[in-house]
């Protein structure tokens, strides 16, 4: 068999295509999250999306139907925590995802039965991607990748100075809603991808990634979708033809982008003598 014979296989272009999308989706928030210091919160969404997948399994819905609107309220919950509470933003997070990892753990133990489904969603399982998901992760995309161009100005103002841009009329506290909203829906759709345990380094590592190279943040924002769609690309091709995990592959393709442009920075950057 040719290497892209693969290629001629429908679930694996949906797999692609859906991975595509998510990788884009994930390389644009994850460059403001990774700014803002805010990582860990997709991490932490990500937890709770594990609650929220075994309470649909439970209840026998459609898991996205329930995942969805529980990650967004969790987000929103996240902020208003740091905001109202007093909480520190990281041990905010931890709470989210304590109470979601132990909703999980009680909601698996008291079925019987979705066991396999659960552990798919843990590691994430792409090449079992159906159409009908492949068009909500393609509407849903569209919608993200809406907002976030039309709030591009003001997310960018936030990113790099909170108080500067409240000066200048910006309602930070409505685009922190937005940014934490946009994020949960996108660790929501990634999951399928790479699962609850991986998701937050499809986030990170291509953005972490761009920023030690780019010069300017456009830039930084392109390379960062090229390297995410690059990883998808090329993890999905070497888990088919290898037989492993496609999203640990995924994952560990974006580490060693990370780990090669590491190693090129440290052997061609200019000696300061």
């Amino acid at each position: 068999m040719e290497f892209l014979d693969f290629l001629h296989y429908s679930f694996i272009q949906r797999a692609l295509l859906a991975g595509i999308l998510i990788a884009v989706l994930c390389s644009a928030l994850g460059l403001f999250l990774v700014l803002r210091k805010m990582s860990l919160i997709a991490d932490g969404l990500a937890h709770v999306s594990f609650g929220a997948v075994a309470l649909g399994l439970f209840l026998g819905v459609y898991p996205l139907y329930v995942v969805i609107p529980v990650v967004v309220l969790s987000s929103r919950l996240i902020l208003k925590l740091t905001e109202k509470a007093k909480v520190y933003g990281d041990a905010a997070i931890g709470i989210a995802s304590a109470v979601g990892v132990a909703c999980g753990v009680i909601l698996a133990s008291m079925s019987k039965g979705f066991n396999v489904d659960l552990f798919s969603y843990l590691f994430g399982n792409i090449l079992a991607i159906s159409g009908t998901e492949v068009l909500i992760c393609l509407a849903l995309s569209l919608v993200v990748l809406g907002l976030v161009v039309f709030f591009y100005h003001d997310l960018f103002a936030v990113t790099f100075d909170e108080e500067y841009a409240t000066v200048t009329g910006i309602n930070t506290g409505r685009v922190n809603s937005i940014l934490a909203a946009l994020t949960a829906v996108t660790v929501v759709l990634a999951i399928r991808v790479v699962g609850v345990m991986l998701v937050s380094a499809l986030l990170i590592l291509p953005a972490v990634s761009a920023l030690q190279v780019a010069r300017g943040f456009n830039r930084a924002m392109v390379l960062s979708a090229v390297i995410a769609v690059t990883s998808v690309l090329v993890g999905v091709g070497v888990s088919f033809v290898l037989d492993l995990p496609a999203g640990a592959t995924i994952v560990m393709t974006n580490f060693a982008i990370f780990a090669f442009i590491l190693g090129w920075k440290k052997a061609f950057a200019p000696r300061v003598s």
